[in-house]
């Protein structure tokens, strides 16, 4: 199976983990993609994506409760809790909610940790298709410094593939079309060699393209590693530029210098990742402590550019926020075709210019005609304007179709200029027309 195949343009869906941390449920799950199927589906949104810790009975929040009790089977798979997931009850896993995501016209994932459970290994339970128990195939050092669940598996441990094999069997069997793997993409325990867990990608995208049904391959997190853009091209469909992205405008700001690092590795099959989008209503369940539940820090302005540059960029995109209170403002920004198109289809995607307050890019479309997006980095209004050979395109005038508004604002020749809002952007396509 050619995993270049499954992912042909950015996928863009909703996981949980922005607004319900590892504390998301059933019911939660079900209405996020009942409103995604009503309202957004038309416009390309389909996956909706479970986040961390579903087999942590007890889990509350972005806090996890260190080395507690996980829902497994005899094989050493972890399992969805069944006081937070009741249709898993009796051995049905997520298979009836996959089921009723699929019954909606959208697609269902889950976020795995890399590794085997910490407790399989304990308890040296079996390993299925192989002779080996969990303990005989861990790697007891390479564990992840910020959740407990897992031991890293060794790559070259007899049993190591049967493991990923059986856990990639049990996902289809039940249905799962999207899997994040975690502690994967940049691993802390080994500060030298963020990539250290390279093998086990290897060893997922082989139990991935044994099991019999597609599935996008997604690793976290990050900031991914730039010299091993090669292999994530070869295993992965997606993988993240970034750590945890959040509403603030220096991470915002700082994703400009890794889309232009990555640009070069978009391409179909393969989407660099700017990570979720925290739009709406977030950190709803982000710490037992205090009450952290927000709309979005990021300004009216500031949401257009995430937005505009994770879509000339062609990021994936997966909303973050709970859907089913999404504001109108929100709203408009998911469900602009326009803006969307670009994503969708765009090529190319290239930065072409970056001052102390204007950075642009440009992207082009089948067609011939060429997107250009204009980015404020300041904090006063700024006036941007390029060339039409900085662009890469030839002399001739071109009308211009402002993508946000959806209007036609006239014709230009050489050149082309814009009004841009502290910290906003403008879309523009460009169409020769003579």
């Amino acid at each position: 199976m050619d995993k270049n195949c499954i992912a042909l343009t950015p996928p863009m869906g909703w996981n949980s983990w922005d607004c319900y941390g590892a504390s998301v449920n059933e019911e939660q799950l079900r209405g996020n993609a009942e409103f995604m199927a009503r309202y957004l589906k038309e416009y390309g949104w389909e996956y909706i994506v479970c986040d961390i810790q579903w087999y942590e009975p007890t889990a509350t929040s972005t806090e996890y409760h260190h080395f507690y009790p996980l829902e497994m089977d005899e094989y050493s798979r972890l399992l969805p809790a069944t006081n937070r997931f009741p249709s898993a009850a009796n051995g049905a896993g997520f298979r009836p909610i996959a089921d009723y995501v699929h019954s909606l016209g959208l697609k269902f994932g889950i976020h795995i940790m890399r590794g085997i459970p910490r407790q399989a290994v304990h308890a040296a339970t079996p390993v299925k298709g192989s002779n080996v128990t969990a303990r005989d195939i861990a790697s007891s050092y390479s564990i992840c410094p910020w959740n407990t669940d897992m031991y890293g598996v060794n790559a070259k441990a007899e049993g190591a593939q049967e493991y990923y094999n059986s856990l990639f069997d049990l996902y289809a069997s039940w249905g799962v079309d999207f899997i994040k793997v975690d502690d994967i993409c940049n691993t802390e325990y080994k500060p030298h060699d963020p990539y250290s867990a390279r093998e086990e990608v290897e060893l997922i995208r082989n139990a991935m393209d044994q099991c019999g049904r597609e599935m996008v391959l997604s690793l976290s997190p990050g900031p991914a590693v730039l010299s091993e853009a090669e292999h994530l091209c070869k295993y992965a469909n997606m993988w993240r530029m970034t750590g945890d992205f959040w509403d603030n405008w220096d991470q915002l700001y700082a994703m400009f210098e890794r889309c232009k690092q990555w640009s070069p590795f978009v391409a179909e099959g393969c989407w660099p990742d700017c990570d979720m989008l925290p739009l709406g209503h977030i950190a709803i369940n982000n710490d037992d402590k205090n009450n952290t539940a927000r709309f979005t820090n990021f300004t009216k302005d500031e949401q257009i550019t995430m937005m505009t540059l994770w879509c000339i960029f062609r990021s994936p995109l997966m909303l973050g926020s709970e859907l089913r209170d999404m504001d109108e403002f929100t709203m408009s920004l998911l469900t602009n075709s326009e803006v969307l198109e670009v994503h969708r289809t765009g090529s190319k995607p290239k930065e072409v210019l970056r001052t102390h307050d204007t950075v642009i890019w440009r992207s082009e479309n089948a067609d011939g005609s060429i997107n250009v997006a204009f980015f404020n980095t300041a904090f006063a209004s700024t006036y941007p304007e390029v060339n039409f050979m900085k662009l890469g395109i030839e002399s001739g005038t071109y009308e211009v179709r402002d993508l946000w508004n959806r209007c036609d604002i006239g014709e230009v020749s050489e050149r082309i200029s814009a009004k841009v809002n502290i910290h906003g952007a403008v879309l523009y396509r460009l169409h020769k027309v003579r």
